[in-house]
């Protein structure tokens, strides 16, 4: 009978705990959320001489003369989207790769040491992949890839054009080998987390182990694989200063990957000390605000994605 008012009050404590914890994190959510609209209010706010006299059009304008104040966004959103999808195509299935390796197919010690080479990577400042882009894979890419690129694939547009070491190939491919430790750090997580009962199903089923992992460890992390390439693309989008000193800053599209271009980032970072006029100012702050909008999009496209691919699944379970 005496511990009964023991266990009472230790279930309140627990109760008092849990609902804490409930707050805590509630307003933790809210403050992140908070910074988010605040970010937007701010950019909205210091762009709207921009909006005012632009409008609609500076989405859709490629003409960037700040001489006489005349500004558009497209050739940026053009250069952003481009070298952000070069970078994914290289680094997706290298990652993918990476990630494999480290949780398949590779001895426990050497994945450890492995991964964490692998983690490593990411801790490289950006100034440092832009210096050795600048004097080793810019002239690499202009002497060796870029000759065969352009005799393979020359009948299209993409591959036409002189090759400078200084241009939107350039940038996609160091785009590419920054977000790969981003990319694979998470896909080996999120590999290493499916139940090993999944594998010894499919082992147990005569699968080989390339079928087990197709059937068992690949559906299985799908949505986590998805998170994973939208936090690349996220760095990819966002990354300014190593983009902007390869990619040339041409304010203008080209459909050659080999010829100058220039990225949303890219252009906040070369021009913003140099506006001497509101109205210069407030374009480059609004160029801010397009790419927190592209990435927002491409955020919930991506979350769209992940709701379809595990809806799907649910319904073959079932």
């Amino acid at each position: 009978m005496a511990a009964r008012p023991a266990r009472v009050g230790s279930f309140r404590v627990h109760l008092f705990g849990d609902r804490f914890f409930n707050l805590v994190t509630l307003l933790l959510t809210l403050v992140g959320l908070s910074i988010l609209v605040g970010l937007a209010i701010a950019l909205v706010v210091d762009s709207s001489p921009s909006i005012r006299a632009f409008g609609w059009s500076f989405v859709v304008s490629t003409d960037w003369d700040p001489v006489n104040e005349k500004f558009g966004a497209l050739p940026f959103i053009y250069g952003t989207l481009v070298s952000s999808t070069i970078a994914l195509a290289i680094a997706v299935p290298l990652s993918l790769g990476v990630g494999l390796c480290l949780s398949e197919m590779a001895p426990a010690w050497l994945g450890r040491r492995l991964g964490f080479m692998v983690e490593l990577l990411a801790a490289i400042p950006s100034v440092v992949y832009g210096l050795w882009a600048i004097f080793v894979l810019g002239p690499w890419l202009r002497d060796h890839i870029e000759p065969v690129l352009g005799k393979a694939l020359g009948f299209t547009p993409l591959f036409q054009g002189p090759r400078v070491s200084v241009s939107m190939l350039c940038a996609g491919v160091l785009l590419a080998i920054m977000v790969v430790p981003y990319i694979a750090a998470v896909c080996t997580d999120v590999f290493r987390a499916v139940p090993q009962s999944q594998r010894e199903a499919a082992l147990a089923l005569g699968a080989t182990r390339w079928e087990m992992v197709r059937i068992a460890v690949l559906p299985y992390g799908l949505s986590g694989v998805i998170g994973a390439i939208m936090l690349g693309l996220g760095r990819a989008l966002g990354e300014t200063i190593a983009v902007a000193m390869v990619i040339g800053n041409s304010p203008q599209i080209s459909a050659s990957l080999f010829a100058p271009s220039a990225t949303l980032a890219s252009v906040i970072a070369n021009e913003f000390t140099e506006a001497t006029s509101t109205l210069y100012l407030s374009s480059l702050v609004e160029l801010g605000l397009v790419l927190l909008v592209v990435g927002l999009v491409l955020n919930v496209v991506a979350r769209a994605l992940v709701l379809g691919a595990t809806q799907r699944r649910f319904e073959e379970d079932n």
